[in-house]
């Protein structure tokens, strides 16, 4: 295959999820995942392949976040809250023995906050941050149109990630004025 803009060839393995470009087919970069890993292999080897583990988060997830651009230019305060609220809550999760498989997992307009992982336990977890309680209980704002939508981005997650032997949660973590509430198993879904 040829691009655009210049004699860079490539090619796109679907079933594998392997990925291989370059210049030629001679001199070629393979990219492929697995475990929620990307690796990298350049070609030709100077003096034997390289690969090289895609750098990993500083909070611990092992994929990729669903962050789409940089907080820093945030305008929003809420928004801002938001992710510190998330931080938060990941800390939290860590300092449980959790590990943290996924941060802001999207599915179209869809999102999970965070999936953790302790043994065959995976939860789902929504991270609701306020000021204060004026307007309500931040876990009041978890609706059954919410729990729908997050019931179908976690069926794209199992879909694709999940294992056998898995056993699967729904929480929810309200941050109020920094302090902290987890609501374990707060609700359950209708999958079958």
């Amino acid at each position: 295959m040829r691009s655009a803009g210049g004699n860079e060839c490539g090619m796109w393995n679907a079933e594998r999820g392997i990925a291989v470009r370059g210049r030629s087919p001679s001199d070629a970069r393979l990219t492929f995942r697995i475990l929620h890993c990307e690796f990298r292999i350049e070609w030709p080897p100077l003096a034997a392949i390289r690969l090289r583990r895609a750098p990993a988060d500083p909070l611990g997830c092992s994929v990729k976040g669903g962050l789409r651009s940089d907080p820093e230019q945030w305008l929003d305060e809420r928004h801002k809250r938001g992710l510190a609220g998330e931080e938060q809550a990941i800390r939290y999760l860590l300092s449980r023995g959790c590990h943290i498989v996924a941060h802001r997992f999207r599915v179209g307009h869809a999102e999970i906050d965070l999936i953790a992982r302790q043994g065959d336990l995976v939860t789902f977890v929504e991270v609701k941050t306020r000021r204060g309680t004026a307007f309500g209980s931040p876990l009041e704002a978890v609706t059954g149109a919410k729990r729908r939508e997050l019931v179908k981005v976690a069926r794209v997650w199992v879909d694709r990630f999940g294992q056998p032997a898995d056993i699967y949660r729904f929480d929810c973590i309200a941050i109020v004025d920094g302090k902290l509430e987890h609501l374990t198993d707060a609700f359950r879904p209708g999958w079958r």
